[in-house]
């Protein structure tokens, strides 16, 4: 697993769950073959959209067996760890790897609010002890911390930190990290509100939350803007931003998981302490997404030939 198998989109997927809080495999596996059917190039659980903190340990485990087993080696999987603690991050780690996972997204160390080196060190010694490369996962309107350009671009030389979920929505922030990384190092941006700028500024890709309800759709803005074709990424990008104000009007994954049925996987359960959105919020989703992929099915052979 390297930097150049981080291109494209990758979803960052929500975890079906049952009435104990235990993962629901087949709306698991439903889940993974439709994004699979569609072309989708990894798969990111556990991350926020996964509910991490709220999953069982060993259910988190058990998530990452789940995408393992349905990739099959065909896609990477990229599970999020998400501890605030280096060693109960580094225990997830490995047992994420023992699981099928070909690398780990690492979050920003928080609560804790370290210092700069402190944030350098952090990530230095978890890619010297992990069993698989990481990427980082920046995200600082949830962590508070954010990572100094600088401390990124030495990062990004290390052989075992191979690239990095962007979730930084300062783009002066960005094109400044984009500047100065090692070109063994993958930017994915961690935004869908601004994947098309961050591929024009240097990102290889995303990791993006609503590719799990449309993933042709944001495999084609991809495919525009890789194909250094911004002014129409954007244009079909902004034809999302009804349905993205929508799906993050309430935290995250809660609204995601509530139209879920539309594509195909009955899976709306919410883990403590999230609720299920408000109804007329899903009803007003419910409506754009139908919107959504109606519009996909009806325009998505002469997207593909661009």
């Amino acid at each position: 697993m390297n930097a150049s198998r981080l291109r494209g989109i990758f979803p960052a997927i929500p975890t079906p769950v049952n009435a104990d809080d235990s993962v629901n495999a087949p709306a698991t596996e439903a889940l993974i073959a439709y994004l699979m059917q569609r072309g989708i190039d990894g798969l990111v659980p556990l991350g926020g959209t996964g509910e991490y903190g709220a999953l069982p340990r060993q259910e988190r485990v058990k998530m990452v067996r789940l995408c393992a087993r349905a990739a099959g080696g065909r896609i990477p999987v990229i599970p999020g760890v998400l501890d605030p603690g280096f060693h109960d991050a580094l225990q997830a780690g490995k047992a994420f790897a023992d699981a099928g996972a070909d690398a780990l997204m690492l979050l920003t160390p928080y609560y804790t609010t370290p210092t700069q080196a402190g944030i350098r060190d952090y990530f230095m010694r978890y890619a010297d002890a992990a069993p698989v490369p990481i990427l980082i996962y920046e995200i600082p309107y949830r962590t508070r911390i954010a990572i100094a350009p600088q401390v990124l671009h030495e990062l990004s030389r290390h052989e075992r930190i191979i690239g990095m979920k962007a979730c930084n929505t300062d783009m002066y922030h960005f094109l400044q990290l984009s500047a100065g990384v090692s070109e063994h190092f993958a930017l994915l941006s961690g935004e869908d509100s601004l994947l098309p700028l961050h591929m024009a500024a240097g990102a290889s890709g995303g990791i993006v939350v609503t590719a799990t309800l449309l993933p042709r759709t944001w495999r084609t803005i991809y495919a525009l803007a890789a194909a250094g074709r911004i002014t129409q990424a954007v244009e079909l990008h902004r034809r999302l931003i009804p349905l993205l104000n929508l799906v993050f009007a309430e935290t995250n994954p809660g609204p995601l998981k509530s139209v879920l049925d539309l594509i195909g996987v009955a899976a709306p359960r919410v883990l403590a302490p999230l609720v299920a959105p408000a109804a007329q919020l899903q009803a007003q989703l419910r409506s754009e997404l139908l919107r959504c992929l109606e519009v996909e099915a009806a325009w998505e052979p002469d997207l593909a030939h661009g």
